[in-house]
This record gives C-alpha cells, sequence and structure tokens, in this order.
C-alpha cells in the first residue's frame, strides 16, 4: 500500500503566513484535542514557515520514539532551551547524547536511589511535621517547595537550603518562558531588552551563580557526598576514561537536572491531591494500604515501593489525567515513512501524552479517576505500547524515571498517613500547559487529619 504523501494529511484552515499560531498558543490542549477529534490520528498544521503533524496513536508514537527514532531529533522548544540548558542530556543528540547518557546513568542505578529514599522520607517528614490542621495551603506551590528540596539534596546535599527560595523562583521563570521559546524568531526575541528578557536572564543567572559555586567547593574538596553532583565530578566514559566532564558540562546536568528532577513529580503529586480530594474512597483505601505497610511511624524505604500498589496505582492514574510531560515533539532530519504517513525532512512531528492518555479506544470510561484500572493486568496487557508514556520512550526515555517513581510512593504515603486535603471554597481549577502541566491558579487547600 502505498503511503499518503504530506499534503494528503488532513488539518484545520489557517491564516495565510502565520498558519495555527493564534489556536497553539491560545489552548493547545483544545487544539491538539480539536485535531484529533476532527481529523483522526493524524493531523497537520503549520506555525509560521514550520510544519507540524500531530500522531495521536499508539503504533505511530511507537515509529516515531522508538522503531524510527534515528530518523529524529529533539523539536524546536528543547532547541531554543539550549540557551539555558546548554548542550545538556535533555538537549544535546546522536553520540554525544549517548556519551553523557553513559556517564550520568550510574547516578540513577537501583542502590544509588535506594539512598535517594531516605532522604525522600525525610524531607516528607519535615514537610508533614511543618503543617497544622485547618491551615490553607497551596498544594501546587507546596509540592514545588517539597520536591525542591528533595531534589537539592540528593544532586547537591544539603548546601543549598538557604538559597532554596531563590532557586524556586529563578527555575519558574525559566519554566514560564518555554512557551517563547517554540517562536520561531526567538533567537532574536531573546536579544531584545525586554523585562520578560531581563527576568529570565536573571533567573540564570542566579542558578549559574549557585551551581558554579558548588562545583568549584566539590572540586576543592575531592570526597564523594553520596549525591548526584558527586556522581557527575566522579563520572568517568568507559570508553575513555580520562574523559571527564568540564564544568560547563556539570553545570549543564546540574541545570537539567535540577529542572526535571522537581517540577515534574511536583505537578504529579499536586494533581494526584486535587484527585484524591474529590474521591474520598480512593484516599481511605490508599491510606489503610500505607498503615498496613508501614504502620504509624516508620518512614518508608525503597523496598516498600513494591509493597504499596495501590498508592502506586493512584499515582499512575494521576500521571494518565494530568501527565506532567503533555507533549513530546520531534523533528525529522530525512523523509521519513511513519504508518502510511510521509513525514518531510524537517518536519516537526508532535504527540500528545494528554491525548493519548485519554482516548476510549485504550482507557474505558477515560475520564473517570480510576486507580483500580492499573491493577488488572490482563488489561494492561492488552493495551499497547504508548498507550501510556508519562516518561517518554526509547533512547531518550527520561533517565530519571525509576527516581520519580520512588519519590511519589514516599511522598504520597508520608502525606497520606497524616492529613487529608480539603479544596478550598475559592478554588478555580484551570490546566496551565507550559514545558508541563500546570495548575493555573494553584490548589488551594484546607488541611484536615486524615
Amino acid at each position: 500500500m502505498a503511503s499518503r504523501p504530506y499534503l494528503s494529511i488532513p488539518g484545520p484552515r489557517e491564516i495565510p503566513l502565520v498558519g495555527s499560531v493564534h489556536r497553539r498558543f491560545g489552548g493547545p490542549l483544545e487544539f491538539f484535542r480539536d485535531l484529533k477529534e476532527n481529523f483522526g490520528d493524524a493531523a497537520r498544521f503549520t506555525l509560521f514557515n514550520e510544519r507540524f503533524i500531530l500522531f495521536s496513536n499508539p503504533a505511530l508514537v511507537n515509529e516515531v520514539l522508538l522503531t524510527k527514532q534515528y530518523s529524529f531529533r529533539k523539536g524546536k522548544a528543547l532547541e531554543g532551551a539550549k540557551v539555558f540548558l546548554g548542550n545538556s542530556l535533555l538537549v544535546s543528540e546522536g553520540e554525544e547524547h549517548t556519551r553523557q547518557r553513559r556517564l550520568i546513568q550510574p547516578a540513577f542505578h537501583r542502590g544509588r536511589i535506594a539512598g535517594y529514599a531516605k532522604v525522600m522520607a525525610e524531607k516528607a517528614k519535615e514537610w508533614t511535621e511543618a503543617q497544622r490542621a485547618g491551615s490553607r495551603v497551596d498544594l501546587a506551590v507546596e509540592m514545588n517547595r517539597l520536591t525542591l528540596a528533595v531534589v537539592a539534596e540528593t544532586l547537591f546535599g544539603s548546601e543549598v537550603d538557604a538559597e532554596a527560595h531563590v532557586i524556586a523562583e529563578s527555575l519558574t521563570v525559566i519554566i514560564e518562558n518555554f512557551n517563547r521559546m517554540l517562536l520561531p524568531f526567538w533567537k532574536v526575541l531573546q536579544l531584545l531588552p525586554t523585562p520578560e528578557n531581563r527576568r529570565l536572564f536573571k533567573a540564570r543567572e542566579r542558578l549559574d551563580q549557585t551551581i558554579y559555586r558548588l562545583i568549584s567547593e566539590r572540586r576543592k574538596d575531592g570526597r564523594d557526598h553520596g549525591d548526584l553532583l558527586s556522581m557527575l565530578l566522579a563520572a568517568e566514559d568507559a570508553e575513555n576514561p580520562q574523559k571527564r566532564l568540564t564544568d560547563a558540562e556539570v553545570r549543564d546536568q546540574a541545570m537539567t537536572l535540577f529542572l526535571a528532577g522537581h517540577e515534574t513529580t511536583a505537578n504529579a503529586l499536586a494533581w494526584t491531591w486535587h484527585l484524591l480530594a474529590k474521591h474520598e474512597a480512593v484516599r481511605v483505601k490508599m491510606k489503610a494500604e500505607i498503615d498496613a505497610a508501614l504502620g504509624s511511624e516508620r518512614l518508608p524505604e525503597m523496598e516498600d515501593v513494591a509493597r504499596l500498589p495501590y498508592t502506586t496505582a493512584v499515582f499512575s492514574e494521576s500521571m494518565r489525567l494530568f501527565p506532567p510531560v503533555w507533549v513530546v515533539g520531534r523533528r525529522a532530519l530525512e523523509d521519513v515513512t511513519i504508518g502510511d504517513y510521509e513525514v518531510p525532512r524537517r518536519t516537526i512531528v508532535i504527540t500528545s501524552q494528554y491525548i493519548i492518555h485519554r482516548d476510549e479506544r485504550y482507557w474505558p470510561d477515560a475520564a473517570e479517576f480510576r486507580p483500580e484500572r492499573w491493577l488488572d493486568e490482563a488489561a494492561a496487557e492488552a493495551r499497547p505500547k504508548f498507550a501510556y508514556f508519562p516518561f517518554g520512550g526509547g533512547a531518550r526515555v527520561c533517565i530519571g524515571d525509576g527516581f520519580a517513581w520512588t519519590e511519589g510512593a514516599i511522598l504520597l504515603a508520608m502525606m497520606a498517613r497524616r492529613w487529608r486535603f480539603e479544596e478550598a471554597s475559592d478554588q478555580v481549577t484551570e490546566l496551565n500547559p507550559t514545558v508541563t502541566l500546570r495548575p493555573k491558579y494553584g490548589l488551594k487547600m484546607i488541611v484536615r487529619e486524615a
């Protein structure tokens, strides 16, 4: 069967020269959902002079992210993000990406994550003990603070505690500007002395000062502190043992791990509590499992995660409905055929976790929050690969996925054992799809005894 030419792929009516810019940036979730509903598993659109295809079928995603992954490189947003993330694991390509992953992978081996799990439990204990019944909190903010404390300790030890507030503010500024990095004239836009740009580059400067100071101190110290920074500084390339990461390379990796290591998990946890506040029976069942597995006082360890299948299912189901990374982009390096569709060189292929995770073909009653679906082994085996891909896939699957799963279960267990959260009467919940899927107006909650 002959493949379908790019121009035969259906798509929306567009404005000359600018294409679908107003829809893509005005409401991307609604735009992608409309493309899927109106045009099926493949829809094309343009943004200025760039060609895009949205693929909304797991089999097509499998080809893009796995079987034909080397015909693609990272998408447009991360091309622009290089000015902040450097040539780190998140944005590097080809052999350089392979080299970096080989160097960094030992930092995420099971033995190391077991050590990080202790930090996760201790930070969650501190947070839990600081809460008061009846108090009002913004759980979106609080989960960012908690996961930032975890990643700061696991990445840098306890040496950034005093700067945590400034670091959190700086990371937020960078995240909020990711959509601007999608614009075709971003390289020019970033040179303008606008207030937004001044804030953006000030944020990078603050983070650079912190990270380079820590790198310098550690190089003088020379000891293994048991954290990710020590691993990065000591990392050797198996194929070239004399080749170590430079200060700039360590900075780039640390910046990326700092950004990705707390933002995604924070959003996943915030959305999980949003869902639990609306599904009391699920919360009660989860707490019963946690109490049975851990008792009332013991701090959980990594081995305990396997004893919390329902808690893990709750976290999985939350990331199905509200995937922290809600869209993935890849640019074609060559003309390539995906399924029956011709993808011309330089076309950007989009796949959206948010769209596929809510597809009724793979998720019956997809809009419903049902953690039990994750305990049905037969249903799990029947689902196609990439019907669920919160951490991406292929050679570029998130290197910290094991870290994130462990952190999600441990933090949920520690929090749920003591507290529940009731949605505040003035809470307005709306999705804010930037580089991650954030709650636009936060998540205002009242703290209650569990």
